[in-house]
């Protein structure tokens, strides 16, 4: 078994124990935890594939943003104590079955498909200037704006959470 093949099989491992563990668990702050090891997994398969811009974003934006923002957001509207309810046979039931059902045809369309090997001759790599100056630019292709539209966004939520889970004294 090569070094890749040994550093894949430790990040599958880790992204499959991990995501379970997100979706079984009943204290809520754990469960943000353990989506911060998946998406770091996550992260470290893409620099495996050599994909070093995805992973940075990956580990910045999810890994370092999101679940910051979800954490701080379990903090100020509920208790660390907390458990959430079990779930009833009625629930377990049908999300299982459209678990399973996502894997069946996730597996097909996986197996299904004709993976290419190499890359054809004639294309050219994207520069990591052009991949910049979409970033930051505000123009038709520009990537400035709807970021800025997607932080608003994730404010006007993260404020409604606290408003909705706020508890009243009266």
């Amino acid at each position: 078994m090569t070094p890749n093949q040994l550093m894949f099989a430790i990040f599958s491992a880790v992204i499959i124990i991990f995501s379970i563990l997100t979706v079984t668990s009943r204290r809520i702050l754990r469960a943000a935890t353990y989506l911060l090891f998946v998406l770091v997994a996550t992260g470290g398969m893409y620099f495996l594939l050599r994909f070093n811009f995805l992973a940075a974003i990956q580990l910045t934006l999810y890994a370092g943003g999101i679940v910051v923002l979800i954490i701080f957001s379990i903090l100020l509207t509920s208790h660390i104590g907390d458990k959430l309810e079990q779930p009833d046979l009625k629930k377990i039931i049908p999300a299982f079955l459209a678990a399973a059902a996502g894997m069946v045809i996730t597996v097909f369309t996986i197996l299904k498909h004709n993976f290419p090997q190499e890359v054809a001759a004639g294309t050219d790599r994207t520069d990591i200037r052009v991949i910049a100056k979409s970033l930051i630019s505000t123009e038709k292709f520009g990537y400035a704006l709807p970021f800025e539209v997607i932080s608003i966004l994730l404010l006007a939520a993260m404020v409604g959470a606290i408003i909705l889970a706020k508890k009243r004294n009266d």
